[in-house]
C-alpha cells in the first residue's frame, strides 16, 4: 500500500483521472445540479444543489467558449463532471465532450460522476469521447449493487469503469459488500472519499450523529480510519483512498498555481500556495491617481492596473509598500484567489 500526500493512500495504480487530478491539471464541469440520488451526504452548496447551472470550476458558464476559456487558464489536461447527475442531461453532456475532445483532441481524459446506470445514455457518451466512468449509487444500493446492469456495462464498453463512494464511517458493512462486487465483477477500480461537512449537507450529518474529527478540518470522524482499515483488506482492484486534505492541499494548490501562472498581471505577486498577492489602492479617479504615480515615482504601467469590476487601482505589492507613506489614499495588501470568482483571502492595511 502506497502512503500518498496528505494522508491519501492507494493499492494498485491510481485512476487515470486522478493522476490529472492530482498534478491540478483537471478541470471540473458542473453540468448540472439536478439529481434523483437524494443522498443525506451530498456537499453540494444550496446554490448548485438541484438547480440547473453550469460551472467550469468556479466560473459560471453560458456558453461552450467558457468552459474553453477556464479550461485554457488552468492549462487543463483532463476534464472531470460532475453534478448533480450528468445523465439526467446527457445531451448536454454529450456536446460538452465532444467540445472538449475537439478542442484539446483526444488526449484530453474526461471522466464522469454519476449515481445513473444507464446503459445506452452511456454508449453515447463513450461515442463521444467519455474515457472513464465514476459510479456511485445510493446508499441503498451498495449491498444490492447485482440488481444494476453494471456487468454488461463492463462487458460491452472500452471505457474505465470504477465505484466512487464516500467512507461512511458507520456503514462498514455496506462499503465491504461494494467493494467485494466490485471486485469480482472486473470494476478498474474503487474510489474512497473521507467524508466531509458541508455548508450544504451540515444539518443531515449532524443528524446522522458524526462528528468532525479535529479543528483543523471539515472532515468526520473515523472516516479515514474505516478507509485504511479497507485498503490494508482489499485484493483483487485497484483501491484509492481520498483525503479531504488532500483535495485541499495538493489538487486545489496545485490547480491554482497553475492557473495563477497564466492569469498573473504584472502587478501579480504569487505566493507558494498559488494566491495572488496585489496592492490595492481605493481612490475615486484611479485613472488620474496611476497618471499621478507614473510622473510622482516614476512606476512602469506595466506594474499597474485598472480594475474596473472592483473600481480600484492595483500596484505591484513591494512597491506600493515602500511608498505607500506618500500617497494620500487608502491602500491595501489583498490576497485573492486566482479563480474567476476572485475570493479575497486576506487584506491589510497599509494606509
Amino acid at each position: 500500500m502506497e502512503e500518498m500526500e496528505c494522508g491519501s493512500l492507494l493499492r494498485g495504480t491510481l485512476p487515470h483521472g486522478c493522476q490529472h487530478c492530482r498534478e491540478g491539471g483537471k478541470l471540473v464541469l458542473f453540468i448540472s445540479g439536478r439529481c434523483q440520488g437524494g443522498c443525506y451526504y451530498c456537499p453540494l452548496s444550496e446554490v448548485k444543489k438541484g438547480n440547473d447551472l453550469i460551472f467550469a470550476n468556479e466560473a459560471r458558464v453560458e456558453s461552450k467558449e467558457d468552459i474553453i476559456r477556464e479550461a485554457r487558464q488552468i492549462g487543463a489536461t483532463g476534464t472531470g463532471i460532475t453534478g448533480g447527475d450528468p445523465l439526467l442531461c446527457a445531451e448536454r453532456t454529450e456536446k460538452a465532450i465532444a467540445t472538449l475532445k475537439k478542442e484539446f483532441g483526444v488526449a484530453h481524459h474526461i471522466h464522469l460522476y454519476t449515481c445513473s446506470v444507464n446503459i445506452d445514455k452511456l454508449r453515447r457518451l463513450e461515442d463521444a469521447g467519455l474515457d472513464e466512468i465514476r459510479f456511485h449509487p445510493p446508499l441503498e444500493m451498495w449491498t444490492r449493487m447485482d440488481e444494476l446492469p453494471f456487468r454488461r456495462l463492463i462487458s460491452r464498453t472500452g471505457m474505465s469503469v470504477g465505484l466512487e463512494l464516500p467512507a461512511l464511517p458507520d456503514r462498514e458493512r455496506e462499503l465491504r459488500k461494494a467493494l467485494a462486487f466490485a471486485a469480482e465483477a472486473g470494476m478498474d477500480f474503487v474510489n474512497l472519499n473521507e467524508l466531509e461537512f458541508s455548508e450544504g449537507n451540515y444539518s443531515m450529518m449532524k443528524r446522522f450523529g458524526y462528528q468532525i474529527k479535529d479543528d483543523l478540518s471539515s472532515a468526520v470522524e473515523g472516516s479515514e480510519e474505516l478507509a485504511r482499515r479497507l485498503l490494508m483488506e482489499s485484493r483483487g482492484i485497484n483501491v484509492h483512498y481520498c483525503s479531504s486534505a488532500f483535495k485541499d492541499s495538493v489538487q486545489l494548490r496545485r490547480r491554482l498555481l497553475r492557473r495563477a501562472e497564466r492569469v498573473a498581471k504584472g502587478c501579480d505577486e504569487i505566493t507558494e500556495d498559488g494566491t495572488l498577492l496585489k496592492g490595492v489602492i481605493e481612490c475615486d479617479e484611479p485613472q488620474k491617481v496611476m497618471q499621478w504615480l507614473c510622473e510622482e515615482f516614476e512606476i512602469p504601467l506595466e506594474f499597474m492596473n485598472l480594475d474596473s469590476e472592483k473600481e480600484r487601482l492595483e500596484i505591484a505589492p513591494w512597491i506600493l509598500e515602500e511608498i505607500y507613506d506618500e500617497v494620500p489614499f487608502r491602500s491595501y495588501i489583498v490576497e485573492e484567489y486566482p479563480t474567476a470568482d476572485r475570493l479575497e483571502v486576506e487584506r491589510t492595511p497599509l494606509r
